[in-house]
This record gives structure tokens, sequence and C-alpha cells, in this order.
């Protein structure tokens, strides 16, 4: 466990939230919530081994059943009602993060490794969706995880590294399912970011407007 006194999701995460179908919404706000976690958990290391077993905490955790782990964190317990059979997406989740405790320096490989682990949960929400839908899912999860990676990264080349990887991945696979456009808020937010050079998801006038387009404009 790590940081479990603040579980509070940004407003981006909340706007997601409230634009997904009631079926996915407690799954998604457990899964961001988990990704607040281990976003912290990488911001405090400065020693990678250290980080490596705070991350090692929660990969073990959900390799267990349910029954046997751990009880009392509000998160992992969250994750046992709504991921339940899913966790291989979390245990991605873990995995893109514990790249950048472990990288030397952000290179083209280490961050689409990054990308890549932290995106699985997204398809994982469209798990009856089709596989041109997943593939974009997957997209969208991407463009998300590495704006608000650059938004968060105090090192101007590894900003712009981030940014640059995210403003490379073109539109792919079909549509972002209705019931998911949450998960097409998230993109739009950051795609936005992304061409601001890096900025927060939230940051400026147009936030609202960007995030209101992709619910509806959905591609």
């Amino acid at each position: 466990m790590d940081g479990a006194s603040d579980d509070r999701l940004p407003p981006e995460a909340e706007l997601a939230i409230a634009w997904c179908a009631p079926k996915v919404r407690a799954a998604l706000s457990t899964v961001l919530r988990l990704d607040r976690r281990l976003a912290r958990i990488v911001a405090r290391t400065t020693e990678p081994m250290l980080g490596q077993m705070r991350l090692a905490w929660w990969r073990e955790a959900l390799g267990k059943p349910v029954a046997e782990r751990p009880r009392g964190d509000a998160v992992l317990d969250a994750i046992g009602r709504d991921w339940a059979g899913r966790e291989a997406a979390l245990v991605a989740l873990v995995d893109g993060w514990e790249v950048l405790v472990t990288a030397i320096a952000l290179g083209p490989a280490e961050i689409a490794s990054f990308a890549a682990g932290r995106s699985v949960f997204f398809a994982a929400l469209g798990e009856d969706c089709g596989r041109a839908e997943k593939i974009r899912l997957r997209l969208a999860g991407e463009r998300w995880a590495l704006a608000d990676a650059a938004a968060s990264v105090s090192d101007p080349a590894e900003r712009a590294a981030l940014v640059a990887a995210g403003l490379a991945r073109e539109a792919r696979g079909g549509r972002v399912p209705w019931g998911l456009r949450g998960l097409a808020v998230l993109e739009a937010l950051g795609m936005r970011a992304l061409r601001r050079g890096g900025q927060p998801l939230m940051a400026g006038r147009g936030a609202g407007l960007a995030a209101l387009r992709g619910a509806i404009f959905l591609r």
C-alpha cells in the first residue's frame, strides 16, 4: 500500500466517469484510483529498488485470489469487487509504471512500454467490444497516458519526448463505444494538452469544451 490517505481523483477523471455508462463507472473509478496510487509511488521514489518493492506489493496482491488478499485498503478492496477476473490489465498498469522507476532515460522504447502498459485497462473496460474497437480504445489510452505523464514530469527533455510520442500516435481501429465515451473525454483532453506542449489536462478555459466534444463526436 502507498498513499492510501489521498485517493481523490483529478477533475478530468471525474468527468470521464460521469460520461461513461453507469455499469462501468465503478470499475473506471477504481482503476483510476489505482493509477493515482502507482503514480505517487513513482513520483516519490528516489531509490529504484525501493520503488520496485512498492510496485511489487501491488503485483503480488493482484496475483492472489480475492479471498487471499490483504483487507482494509480501499483501492484493493474495490479491485476485488470491480475487477475480479480482469486483474491482468491492472498488472499491466503496474508494469507500465515500473518502466519509469527503472529507466535510466526515457527513450522511445521506454516511452512505448510505459504507454502500452498503462493503456491496457482502456481496452479491458471494453471487454465486450470487437477487435477494432479494442484497438481504438488502446490508442485512446496511450494518448491519455502520455499526455498525463508529460504534464507531470519536471525535465523539459522528457516532457518533449512524451509529447512527441503522444502526437505521433495516429488514429486506428474502430470507434470509441458510446458507453465508454468517458474514455474519449480523457483522450480529447490529452490530445489538447499535448498540442499545448504538455500542459495539465484541464488547464485553460477551453478544457470543458474539449471534453464535451470528445464525448459527443466519437471517432
